[in-house]
C-alpha cells in the first residue's frame, strides 16, 4: 500500500504554425535572455529578468525545467516565446509567466502557451496531492495585451500593487531605535534576514515562505546592492528582527537614478516600535550618499501591516500600478 499521488500527464506542447515547442535548457540563456530584452523594450517595460534569473530558473529543483517550461522557436532556432509554471509544493498557487516576441503576436501564440500552462497548473496541483488548481499572473499597468489574453481566458483581477517613489533632494536623518541597532547587511546574516523575512511575511497575502535556494537566487541577482541594504538586530539577543534589502538598475527604462528597496520587513513581536521607518529613512540616506535622486519601493495597497498609508507619510507617492490575476482552474 502506497500514499504515492498519482503520475500527471505531461500537458502537450502548443501548436503554432512556425514554431516548434520544446522545453527550456541551458544553452538556450542567452537567446532567452535577448528575447526577454526584445519583449521588455517593446512593452516599455521597467523591469525584465537578469542573466541570473534566467540560469536560476533552468537549474531550478522545485519546478524542473524539462516539465515546467516552454520555448517556441522559429525555422531558424531563434526563440520566439515562452512560457514557465512554477508552483512551490505546499502553495496555494501557482504563478504563470511568459512572453512573446514582438513580431509574433497577434498570432495567437499567448492564447496557446496559456492553454499549456493550465494544464501544467493542473498536473502540478495532481502531483502535489491538492485540489482547487489555481494560475496566478502578474501584469503591468501598461500592458493591456497581456490583460487582454487574461481576461479572455477566464482570469480576474484579486490584487493591485503601487510602485512609489520618493525624491532625494535633501538627505533625511536617520533615527535611533532605543536597544536596536540598524547595519549594513553582511553575508553571514543573510540566513537569519531569511527566516526574518518568512515570518515578517507569514501573514501578508499570497506570500509563502522562501526557501534557502530561493533565497539565494536573490542574493546573487546582478541589481542586489548589500551596501544600500540593512539589518535591524536586537543589540541584547542579537537576533535579527528587521531587515531592508535594496538593489539598483543601472539601465532602468524609468530615466531615474534611484535605489529600490526589494524587501521591507519586521517581525510581529518588534513591530510598532519605528523599525520600519526608521529602516527607509537609513536606506534614504545611503542611497542620497550614493549618488542616487530617488527611493522607491512597491506596496500592496490592502497590505494589512498599513505600509501604504506609512510610505506615502515619509514622502513616498505612487508613479505606477500593477495587478495580480487569478484563475480556477
Amino acid at each position: 500500500m502506497t500514499n504515492a499521488q498519482p503520475a500527471a500527464a505531461r500537458p502537450p506542447y502548443p501548436v503554432v504554425a512556425g514554431l516548434n515547442f520544446r522545453p527550456l535548457a541551458e544553452p538556450d540563456v542567452d537567446a532567452w535572455l535577448e528575447l526577454v530584452k526584445r519583449i521588455a523594450a517593446h512593452e516599455k517595460a521597467p523591469w525584465h529578468a537578469q542573466y541570473s534569473e534566467l540560469v536560476a530558473a533552468i537549474f531550478d529543483e522545485v519546478n524542473p525545467v524539462t516539465e515546467n517550461s516552454i520555448v517556441g522557436v522559429d525555422d531558424s532556432g531563434v526563440p520566439r516565446a515562452y512560457g514557465r509554471v512554477s508552483k512551490n509544493a505546499a502553495g496555494e498557487k501557482a504563478h504563470v509567466s511568459g512572453g512573446i516576441d514582438p513580431t509574433w503576436q497577434r498570432r495567437g501564440v499567448g492564447a496557446a502557451i496559456l492553454a499549456w500552462q493550465e494544464a501544467q497548473t493542473a498536473a502540478r496541483f495532481l502531483q502535489d496531492g491538492q485540489a482547487h488548481p489555481k494560475a496566478r499572473d502578474y501584469v503591468e499597468e501598461d500592458n493591456p495585451a497581456l490583460a487582454a489574453l487574461l481576461s479572455d481566458a477566464g482570469y480576474s483581477i484579486v490584487r493591485y500593487f503601487s510602485e512609489m517613489v520618493r525624491p532625494l533632494d535633501q538627505a533625511p536623518a536617520t533615527t535611533a531605535l532605543e536597544g536596536i541597532s540598524i547595519v549594513t547587511w553582511t553575508p553571514e546574516l543573510s540566513e537569519a534576514a531569511r527566516v526574518a523575512h518568512n515570518e515578517a511575511f507569514a501573514d501578508h497575502w499570497g506570500s509563502e515562505p522562501r526557501s534557502v535556494e530561493q533565497w539565494q537566487i536573490q542574493m546573487k541577482h546582478e541589481h542586489l546592492r548589500l551596501d544600500l541594504s540593512t539589518l535591524a538586530v536586537d543589540n541584547v539577543s542579537g537576533e535579527v528582527i528587521g531587515y531592508q534589502l535594496a538593489s539598483v538598475d543601472p539601465e532602468s527604462s524609468n530615466g531615474r537614478k534611484e535605489g529600490y528597496t526589494e524587501l521591507l520587513g519586521v517581525r510581529r513581536p518588534w513591530r510598532g516600535r519605528g523599525i520600519a521607518p526608521a529602516l527607509l529613512l537609513d536606506a534614504m540616506a545611503r542611497f542620497s550618499a550614493a549618488g542616487l535622486e530617488f527611493a522607491a519601493l512597491d506596496v500592496d495597497t490592502e497590505n494589512p501591516s498599513g505600509a501604504h498609508g506609512l510610505y506615502a507619510r515619509m514622502g513616498y507617492a505612487p508613479v505606477r500600478s500593477s495587478m495580480a490575476w487569478d484563475k480556477a482552474l
